[in-house]
């Protein structure tokens, strides 16, 4: 197995949501693994929404999480 293939196969297998479990493009949250969502407080996992939705709002498609929070999740991602 190549090494882009054992990324997406670990990729796969973190589980990555929202927190309600909806599409983003429907709620606006931020989509993470399941890891992730469950290390981060409920202010925090709403802070980052908020930064989500106010980026969308303006167009963008990659909206980076607050750092203190971008830190936290780190270790949960491929």
């Amino acid at each position: 197995m190549k090494k882009p293939q054992k990324k997406l196969k670990k990729w796969m297998g973190e589980g990555w949501r929202t927190k309600s479990g909806k599409p983003s493009r429907e709620t606006g949250e931020r989509f993470l693994p399941d890891g992730a969502i469950k290390a981060l407080t409920p202010a925090e996992y709403a802070a980052t929404t908020r930064a989500k939705r106010a980026g969308t709002a303006k167009g963008k498609q990659h909206v980076p999480q607050p750092k203190e929070i971008a830190k936290k999740t780190r270790r949960y991602r491929v």
